[in-house]
């Protein structure tokens, strides 16, 4: 950046010049720090979802496969008034499914980093007690 008044042979454009870069540096920092990060988000976003998606899919398809099995394979057993058996035995292993991602999405890295801090303070202890 320029002294003031020493941009041109004039000593006029300084100052213009200077505004001038002060608001490219300006735009410049506000794409480097929020355009950027933004698109890494959404990149992230992107694959989260499609992920999500093939899982649920694949999760789909599985309980459906133990429906099946359950209505095919038990021969008599489950026919007649049982039949309702297999929907119900589908419908709790889908509910214990839908359990356990949320059990796993609310225990997250933060759960898991405090109960490694925990041990950590509690071998100090158990360290200090001992010496």
């Amino acid at each position: 950046m320029a002294p003031l008044g020493l941009g041109s042979e004039n000593g006029t454009g300084g100052l213009k010049e200077s505004r001038q870069d002060a608001l490219q540096l300006t735009v410049d920092y506000v794409k480097q720090e929020t355009l950027v990060p933004l698109k890494g988000i959404g990149r992230f976003l992107l694959w989260g979802v499609a992920g999500s998606l093939v899982i649920a899919c694949g999760v789909l398809l599985l309980l459906l496969g133990v429906l099946r099995v359950l209505q095919d394979e038990t021969g008599t057993a489950l026919s007649g008034t049982w039949s309702w058996v297999p929907y119900l035995v589908v419908s709790v292993l889908g509910l214990g499914v839908i359990g356990v991602a949320v059990w796993r999405i609310t225990a997250g890295p933060g759960e898991r980093k405090l109960d490694q801090l925990e041990a950590a303070r509690a071998a100090q202890k158990a360290q200090k007690e001992e010496g």
